[in-house]
């Protein structure tokens, strides 16, 4: 089998990272962890699994994603977020590639569970996600937010990942309050001006999005949880926009 290196991002990832890393094990032939500081025992556990720690404050997602990938041994390249896991069809599918043309990069289905649920509705599935790929030809976009592998050539495998995305709903809930967080961070460091409009105007848009074209209208409770929070994330990622841009005006103020 053509060798592997597996890449994980973390930040504080201790109940996550020792089943991600095991999971990349089962195809890689080296596994690396790029820490962002965390203060949990997410280094110790990562080591402890196998894994080859490198230390790096966050660049943002794709570069952060993009960090470890002239480390690695090997140039065929399979990223995985530390609250994901290789499902047995995609263990089974990643062996039998003869992994013989840089230029395609292999796309995974991937489930996205709420705790033990499993959420299909209004666009949650089958959710398609590029995440192995040959570094002499592609790689992470250098977006600061929601970054994605551009190659030369797709291949969609009938295989899944599995994502731990929340634990439960309040999990859910926190997760939009970091995550918008780090967008609106991302959006101000690419230039994105304030706007008194665009957090109703996002919100909306999502909602529209995930109840009508998506079809969450019609998919019962699940379809109007994903239209209810994408549409809280869009609104909140926005006015947190705002606020950074608020907070530095008073500050510079102050002075």
């Amino acid at each position: 089998m053509t060798p592997i290196s597996g890449i994980i991002i973390t930040l504080n990832e201790a109940d996550n990272v020792t089943d991600c890393v095991v999971s990349l094990q089962r195809v890689c032939d080296e596994v690396i962890v790029v820490d962002s500081g965390s203060q949990d025992d997410t280094v110790a556990l990562a080591e402890a699994a196998g894994a080859r720690v490198i230390h790096q404050p966050y660049l943002g997602d794709g570069p952060q994603k993009a960090f470890a990938v002239p480390q690695a041994a090997h140039d065929w390249i399979l990223a995985l977020d530390a609250d994901e896991r290789l499902d047995d069809d995609a263990i089974a599918a990643i062996q039998g590639l003869a992994l013989d043309d840089p230029n395609q990069a292999y796309r995974f289905k991937r489930r996205n569970f709420a705790g033990r649920h499993w959420i299909r509705a209004a666009g949650f599935y089958p959710d398609p996600v590029t995440r192995l790929y040959n570094r002499t030809t592609s790689g992470y976009l250098p977006k600061k937010a929601h970054s994605s592998v551009q190659a030369p050539s797709v291949v969609d495998l009938d295989a899944h990942i599995r994502h731990f995305t929340y634990r439960d709903l309040s999990h859910w809930i926190s997760r939009i309050d970091a995550l918008s967080s780090r967008d609106a961070w991302a959006m101000k460091e690419r230039g994105k001006r304030p706007s008194a409009v665009r957090p109703a105007l996002h919100a909306a848009t999502a909602t529209f999005r995930k109840l009508i074209l998506k079809g969450g209208l019609f998919q019962g409770a699940d379809g109007f949880t994903v239209a209810m929070t994408t549409a809280f994330h869009a609104y909140m990622k926005y006015a947190k926009l705002n606020e950074l841009y608020e907070n530095e005006r008073a500050d510079q103020d102050e002075r």
